[in-house]
């Protein structure tokens, strides 16, 4: 990471002009100042911590970031309960994720997002990071096992990632080794058989090298009842995660980070019925398995005095296996039924390299005003897959590989001790391949470029204005897997989307630092809006879905986020995000409704209070407005309200904590579906939905040492 922080206008000058230290001493009280996320505790002075976020060129304070952003800290992780990271939107306005699997993989941000993945290949619009290691697609591993911190940047990166962020990115960063020896063991129970182990472990090796080892093992039987089976468990959760991080000052001037991450995700799939309730009737119920192994080295060299060089290294290769009963019902359920299973077998390998030169304390440009990073990067990507569908008579076989090369650059210019300009720019070349057993042989090479220019006016040392205006884009690509009879021809190819973000902020800590506000407008354009269709022709067929481009989407509204403290250990925090989408494209079916998983506004609000003594307890309430679950039919879901809470006692060694989600047994839906598939109705088309998770309970007990 760099040397210094971006810092208010206030203390700028204090940042910029010291000395360059050399990594070793930065090393030790990196290792020292860093929140361990192990036996965390509620502050309970009326000043706030201030977060800082990585995802940038270079670390930055939240709250002088001239973006919407969300860092969730691994407190707050904790006493929500999080394990996965579905499970913090919550906190960050106009962000949503559609299940449709027994985790979410695709995630939305201001309505844009994928929401699933069969026969074609996925671009996706949301990019996540997992510890710099690339799991934008394969997000069934995004494990919060032993997180430091989550952050969520809204609106595109295109200067910061390119292709794979057009409507944000997500990144979650695990806690580093530590300079002293330290372990924590957690363990969770809670109603439907609900099982959670975790255990932690860091220890330096010698005065220039630490290692830090994490694992946990997740296991519930889920919420549905297999009625025709007699079984609790046929959606059920079974994961494995391990981490091992090394952390080696090799010298003065040189840092290497080695990571080392293994997932193992046995879960079932069993979550639809055909009577919309938690009871289903399938004889074959479905499985969400994922296999993924990943490494990652990154390196810092600081032995010039004007620069940085940062370079960073990671593969990860993932098997999947998902698969469902099609027909939700057993054979012999009705006379005019049928029985179908749909099975999808992936193996994705993802490769990244990247070589940053990030200014150096001393190394600023145009007479010393001028930060500067610059650097390439490189992806290559390759998915296999083979589909296995009951009125196949052959398997279904497809090949898939992208490369990108970018190079990038970003200047941040003081342009006097109250303004700050940001220009960025990123020029990618993206070359595909896709062939399949269907016939269909697609290549494309494409040249791209994204973008941002913000403005950073500081009103007082703790307000601050900005506006800024982004591009992002995605490639285009082939929908294949389907014959001409299937998709027509006119359908097959769908072209780059590009959107562009215009967005108007404010940030500021007032009451000496009691209170922290982010408050944000912004308005994006679309265009070529890359959507999703999809029909039925018959059972035997199965659904085709397909992408393709409307003329035009346009997206708008605010974002506002809210965290007072008082000197008792009382907090209170709120989040609320508006949000309006149009398709403007006449040719469109849905020309002039909102796009799919798009909520016109969600909220939250609640408190944390810490009494010093040793008693601690939170609550909070999350809503969210009703949306369409598709691009392709008008299936919505219907609003909620949820209410979430925990109590619990803590020391210094130890703590216990009960908790408790969804206490008022909220019904829900998190995916939904407009089919015929009941013969006892005559396969009349009807909505289905993914229930969300009901009342859920348990405790939780922690020690360290």
């Amino acid at each position: 990471m760099s040397t210094y922080l971006r810092a208010r206008p206030g203390l700028r000058h204090l940042t910029e002009t010291s000395m360059k230290p050399k990594l070793l001493p930065v090393l030790i009280s990196s290792l020292l100042i860093a929140p361990s996320g192990i036996n965390a505790e509620t502050n309970t002075s009326s000043e706030m911590k201030t977060l800082i976020v990585t995802s940038g060129f270079r670390p930055v304070a939240q709250e002088t970031l001239p973006s919407s952003i969300t860092a969730i800290p691994s407190d707050a992780l904790e006493k929500n309960q999080s394990q996965h990271l579905e499970d913090v939107f919550s906190f960050a306005p106009n962000v949503n994720s559609a299940k449709g699997s027994s985790r979410a993989r695709f995630y939305q941000i201001r309505g844009v997002g994928e929401r699933s993945q069969f026969v074609g290949h996925v671009n996706p619009s949301v990019g996540v990071l997992v510890d710099g290691i690339d799991f934008s697609s394969i997000a069934a591993a995004a494990t919060l096992l032993d997180t430091r911190q989550v952050e969520i940047l809204r609106g595109p990166q295109g200067t910061l990632y390119g292709s794979n962020a057009l409507a944000g990115l997500i990144n979650v960063q695990s806690n580093d080794p530590t300079t002293t020896p330290e372990g924590h063991l957690e363990a969770s129970i809670g109603n439907y058989n609900t099982h959670s182990l975790t255990g932690v472990y860091s220890t330096p090796i010698n005065d220039t090298s630490g290692i830090r080892l994490a694992a946990q093992q997740n296991s519930s039987d889920g919420f549905m009842k297999n009625d025709h089976l007699n079984r609790k468990n046929t959606n059920n959760i079974d994961e494995t995660f391990v981490r091992a991080k090394l952390r080696i000052a090799a010298s003065d001037d040189l840092l290497l980070d080695l990571l080392a991450f293994y997932a193992d995700i046995d879960n079932g799939y069993d979550a639809f019925s055909l009577d919309n309730n938690r009871r289903t009737l399938s004889d074959e119920p479905g499985r969400d398995r994922q296999i993924s192994k990943a490494f990652a080295l990154n390196s810092t060299w600081s032995g010039a005095d004007t620069y940085q060089l940062e370079t960073r290294l990671s593969h990860s290769a993932s098997d999947s296996d998902y698969g469902y009963d099609e027909d939700w019902a057993y054979e012999g359920f009705h006379p005019g039924g049928y029985t179908a299973y749909d099975q999808y077998r992936r193996s994705t390998d993802t490769t990244s390299a990247e070589m940053r030169w990030v200014s150096a304390p001393g190394g600023e440009i145009f007479n010393g005003t001028t930060r500067w990073t610059t650097g390439i990067y490189g992806f290559h990507q390759q998915q296999d897959l083979t589909r296995s569908y009951t009125f196949l008579a052959d398997r279904l076989t497809s090949d898939f590989s992208t490369r990108r090369f970018s190079v990038y650059g970003e200047l941040e210019t003081d342009i006097n001790d109250s303004l700050v300009l940001t220009t960025g720019l990123r020029n990618e070349t993206s070359r595909s391949k896709y062939k399949d057993s269907a016939g269909v042989d697609y290549k494309n090479t494409e040249n791209l470029w994204g973008g941002r220019i913000a403005l950073d006016y500081w009103l007082t040392q703790n307000t601050s204005l900005y506006i800024s205006f982004s591009r992002g884009y995605k490639v285009g690509g082939i929908n294949g897997g389907f014959t001409e009879e299937q998709l027509a021809a006119d359908l097959r190819e769908f072209d780059t989307e590009t959107l562009y973000n215009y967005e108007v902020g404010s940030k500021g800590s007032y009451f000496n630092d009691r209170l922290q506000s982010q408050t944000a407008l912004f308005f994006q354009q679309r265009r070529d809006a890359q959507l999703r269709g999809s029909y039925q022709p018959s059972i035997q067929v199965g659904f085709v879905d397909y992408l393709f481009n409307a003329n035009k989407v346009e997206n708008y509204g605010l974002e506002q986020q809210l965290q007072y403290r008082w000197d008792n250990g009382l907090s209170l925090f709120a989040m609320a995000g508006l949000l309006k989408t149009e398709v403007k494209d006449s040719g469109a079916e849905i020309n002039g409704r909102d796009v799919a998983h798009a909520p016109h506004w969600q909220y939250q609000l609640g408190f944390d209070y810490d009494t010093g003594s040793g008693v601690f307890a939170g609550a909070n309430v999350e809503g969210m407005d009703r949306f369409y679950f598709s691009d392709s039919h008008n299936t919505r879901s219907w609003d909620y309200t949820l209410i979430n809470a925990h109590l619990g006692y803590k020391t210094d060694d130890w703590s216990v904590r009960l908790w408790g989600r969804n206490l008022s047994n909220e019904r829900y839906a998190e995916r939904g579906f407009f089919f015929g598939n009941d013969p006892r109705i005559g396969y009349e088309a009807r909505p289905y939905y993914q229930l969300g998770a009901p009342r859920t309970f348990g405790v939780t007990a922690s020690v360290s040492f």
